[in-house]
């Protein structure tokens, strides 16, 4: 993408739930990287065929099961067995080499007439007579299916009947001519049904034109329609995180809405339906892993620690499985669900059985995030949503082709180790200058940055190195817009006269990169200073120019409207507490008072209250001396009354 003319399509993201028509039917699958694969390996022995772990309807592995051969037993006594089975071992030995396990009746077939243990598995001396003969007998089983698979890849790639499927990648990609033959759309797999991925390419094409859907507008959109607000029934996906004690649920619509940015250039935001997210401590302090999985590989401890993460797994089922079935009509509807659970623990929570259960692991529309995520937060729900929805952009160099599994028994070759390439003088100076620039960019150091530049001879437009780690601020400018430096802006556009319509990778001029109305009024105010001619300010993104004084009018009634929201915040905090302190003590005065006595009797002070108070904040020997003088009154008052009864 060239930089004084960047393709219209790639300036902004793409949503693939609202594409430009002209690009929507314009797009072709592109493959890469496609395996071969043919009839013939249907009959090899079911070695391509992988088997899932053996579960409950409830999706909860079995404890008497086998996930590597995929099968379960009755008892524990027959599945130890099973794991002393030449089966097993040999399921084990397919594991190692990257192979997928055989199932029973297959393997039976492979033995053949071989009339010895593989494994030495029949009894116990065999292992130690004739250990030589055991591996010879599982090398054999091995070089055999090697052989065999080889064969049946020769005979699929020169048949008349091979035919292509697409690997294991995580995205599809797409190819367009509105992009430019060197550019290709990528979007994951996981947005697509099973059945459409397992259909022909147009069927891909054919799902994606489905979804689009017509956006909202905001209220501050400024297009001149009128706003709306999504529905219930708008497509929606439930997407949730689970782990470490912290929790996170979303419900967000797939109808996008559409706001003004920066520019007044319209952006598409996600609308979010319904969002959960609390914590609670159930992890072990600098040891890791949760309380239910130490004691169960430990057995129960008796630390009070230990009771409190307990009691906190307990209630952080009981709120998760709340929020659930509060949102059961939403999740229902929902057209996918994703979900990240780490821990058997955490899956239970989620998949149960438990009465009146939302989530089922057997549901089709069930998914996991395809990409690393972090802490289950509300702000990763949102990036992961926009990772899922927004089409990728990258160059069909950057596309590797899928990992085809090696289907022989050759081990893997030991790559050299390569030293990293020797810099240049010139390379080093220029890392050198990016290090120190910096560094004081970072610290608004203005006057530092020119300086700096004049010292050094060095262009306002200098390029950072290396440009592989700096491809989103590739110059000083772009970086001081990024951090929201005004004071550097404003230095090297007055100043130092820096050119404000240089691109980044992406097309995008240091005004795109800009955070804050502060920065951004930077810019304005340098094209009102330094005149319409002085650069291609049309080419660098820079609205209409303003003054310094307009400026600064809009940063104070910026800073007036900030004020005003904070203040009613506090006002908003103040009331709710004073309302829960005054709750509070009526319910306590409510407690004290017993039948036939007024609240107002109940919040008279006891005796014992009232010496309580006088006493408090009182050295010893002042209280001792506060008790003997109220026993000497009281002493007082015993003998007063009894001489007036005499």
């Amino acid at each position: 993408m060239a930089e004084s003319d960047p393709n219209p399509y790639l300036r902004r993201p793409l949503y693939a739930f609202d594409l430009p028509p002209e690009l929507l039917y314009s797009l072709t699958v592109k493959t890469t990287g496609e395996a071969t694969v043919g009839p013939a390996d249907e009959d090899n022995y079911d070695v391509l065929r992988s088997r899932k772990p053996a579960a409950t309807e409830e999706g909860i592995s079995q404890s008497t099961a086998c996930s590597l051969c995929g099968v379960s037993y009755p008892t524990v006594h027959e599945q130890r067995q099973h794991v002393k089975s030449d089966f097993h071992r040999y399921n084990m030995k397919l594991q190692v080499k990257g192979v997928p396990p055989l199932n029973e009746a297959t393997f039976a077939r492979m033995i053949g007439d071989l009339d010895e243990s593989i494994s030495g598995s029949e009894s116990d001396d065999s292992e130690e007579e004739d250990p030589i003969g055991k591996a010879t007998t599982l090398s054999t089983l091995l070089k055999r299916q090697a052989n065999l698979s080889h064969e049946a890849n020769e005979e699929t790639v020169t048949g008349p009947s091979a035919k292509t499927v697409s690997g294991n990648a995580p995205m599809y990609w797409f190819s367009s001519p509105k992009i430019g033959e060197d550019h290709v759309l990528g979007l994951y797999k996981a947005v697509f049904t099973h059945e459409e991925q397992d259909g022909a390419p147009g069927s891909l094409l054919d799902a994606l034109k489905k979804r689009q859907l017509k956006p909202i507008y905001g209220k501050h959109s400024g297009s001149g329609q009128s706003s709306s607000q999504p529905t219930n029934a708008d497509p929606h996906y439930f997407l949730c995180m689970i782990g470490g004690g912290h929790f996170a649920a979303m419900v967000v619509s797939l109808v996008p809405e559409i706001r003004r940015g920066p520019g007044g250039v319209e952006e598409r935001h996600a609308v979010v339906r319904a969002h959960k997210t609390f914590h609670r401590y159930t992890t072990r302090r600098k040891q890791g892993g949760s309380q239910s999985a130490n004691d169960n590989s430990k057995g129960n401890a008796h630390s009070v620690g230990s009771s409190i993460r307990r009691a906190n797994e307990a209630a952080l089922e009981v709120d998760i499985r709340t929020v659930l079935s509060e949102w059961r009509a939403m999740i229902d509807s929902a057209d996918l669900i994703f979900i990240r659970a780490t821990g058997s623990q955490n899956r239970r929570t989620l998949f149960g059985p438990y009465d009146d259960q939302v989530l089922y692991s057997k549901d089709k529309r069930l998914r996991g995030f395809p990409f690393s995520t972090r802490r289950a937060t509300q702000a990763e729900l949102l990036r992961s949503f926009q990772e899922l929805s927004r089409l990728k952009v990258s160059t069909l160099a950057d596309v590797t082709p899928e990992p085809v599994k090696p289907r022989t028994t050759a081990p893997k070759p030991i790559k050299p180790k390569t030293e990293p390439a020797k810099l240049s003088k010139e390379d080093e100076a220029s890392q050198l200058h990016t290090s120190q620039l910096e560094n004081l960019i970072r610290r608004s150091k203005a006057p530092g940055v020119l300086l700096y530049l004049t010292k050094n001879e060095l262009s306002p437009d200098f390029r950072l190195f290396p440009p592989s780690s700096h491809h989103h601020a590739p110059t000083v400018l772009h970086l001081a817009a990024s951090t929201n430096s005004t004071a550097i802006v404003s230095a090297l556009l007055l100043k130092g006269k820096a050119t404000p319509s240089v691109t980044n990778d992406d097309g995008k001029t240091p005004y795109d990169l800009a955070g804050d109305q502060r920065t951004r009024d930077a810019f304005r105010v340098a094209r009102y200073q330094l005149g319409e001619d002085s650069v291609d300010w049309s080419a660098s993104h820079v609205p209409g120019g303003i003054s310094q004084e307009q400026a600064d009018q809009r940063a104070a009634q910026e800073k007036v409207s900030n004020a005003a929201a904070e203040a009613e915040r506090r006002n908003a905090d103040l009331d709710r507490i004073r309302k829960e302190e005054e709750l509070r003590t009526v319910n306590k005065m409510e407690r004290k008072s017993g039948p036939g006595k007024s609240l107002a009797a109940a919040a008279e002070k006891s005796g014992s209250e009232k010496r309580e108070e006088e006493m408090r904040g009182l050295t010893p020997e002042m209280r001792m001396r506060l008790e003997r003088e109220r026993r000497a009154r009281a002493a007082e008052e015993r003998i007063r009354k009894m001489q007036g009864g005499r």
